[in-house]
């Protein structure tokens, strides 16, 4: 026997009206107040979001004239000056430093994350808390922590002689390493949070059936947790790889010129040479750069559910 108080929650999600014969009738949300709950969030993403993003896009197709100066004349020559070899190579080094940061992000963070999950629930709060940690500091400052680390006369130089491993100092810093060891550190809890939520999910009961079945650890590694923690490792592999193949603060201050990435050519685009109309063109370009692996992250998990059903 099903509960009235059960019954007059259910008809007011559904929306049906008459709960039963003979009693009362309870009013249901109107089809305009639930277009009205959607109201807020619709018109805050296109004010703050699909309205820039328009005017990225008109401006790229604008004509820069002189020194912060911009003709409204339609021209694609802004696209056409990105097949410059300099502008190539610039892209390159990002994608690649953004798929090395992914890589090693994934190596470090899926261990970490399965190691979290496998502890007591008492404990987990607490390292999870030392995962989140480095959020409570400004990114700004945690970057320039690793300037005192990686210069030449830094902890790292300094305890290396100490010991005799090297006889004189590293050139550690301003370098495509630095930027590849800043990149990993900001964005690792990017893949481990996702991760240890999709693993927190999984039965272990899987891995002492492979088990018994003779698998060894590679084996129930690659054949039992990694795909059933595929979409944990999609998700964390987006989070990383999208703020790292745009980011700028990172290469600027641990990079320097030789490790320019292209987040910082179009700052330098729109803040010092003014010219917004080609930092708009290597915006938009690069928002289809980073399109391209969230399309292919959709397709395969669509492929994956429609083999599941």
């Amino acid at each position: 026997m099903i509960r009235r108080g059960s019954c007059e929650a259910v008809a007011w999600v559904t929306g049906t009206r008459n709960l039963r014969k003979n009693t009362e009738v309870w009013p249901t949300p109107s089809w305009w107040v639930w277009r009205g709950l959607l109201l807020l969030p619709v018109l805050w993403l296109g004010l703050f979001f699909v309205l820039p993003l328009g005017v990225l896009v008109v401006y790229s197709f604008l004509t820069h004239q002189g020194y912060g100066n911009v003709l409204w004349r339609w021209t694609g020559e802004n696209y056409a000056r990105l097949v410059n070899p300099v502008y190539g190579e610039i892209f390159l080094r990002s994608v690649g430093l953004a798929l090395g940061t992914t890589l090693v992000c994934l190596v470090l963070g899926y261990p970490l994350a399965l190691w979290l999950v496998c502890l007591p629930r008492r404990w987990r709060t607490g390292f999870l808390l030392l995962v989140i940690i480095p959020f409570w500091t400004n990114f700004l400052v945690r970057t320039y922590a690793w300037m005192v680390l990686l210069g030449q006369r830094g902890v790292i130089n300094s305890l290396l002689l100490a010991m005799g491993i090297i006889k004189e100092p590293l050139n550690l810093l301003f370098t495509p390493l630095a930027v590849w060891i800043g990149l990993v550190y900001g964005y690792l809890p990017f893949m481990v949070l996702p991760l240890y939520s999709t693993l927190d999910k999984f039965d272990f009961n899987l891995v002492l059936a492979a088990q018994d079945l003779g698998a060894n650890f590679w084996q129930v590694l690659y054949r039992v947790l990694i795909p059933l923690s595929a979409r944990g490792i999609g998700v964390g592999c987006l989070l990383v790889f999208i703020p790292s193949v745009g980011a700028f603060v990172t290469p600027d201050i641990l990079g320097g010129a030789k490790s320019l990435m292209i987040g910082n050519v179009i700052q330098n685009q729109f803040l010092k040479t003014l010219d917004w109309p080609l930092g708009s063109a290597l915006s938009v370009t690069l928002m289809g750069l980073i399109l391209l692996p969230i399309v292919i992250y959709m397709a395969l998990l669509n492929h994956s559910e429609q083999r599941s059903y």
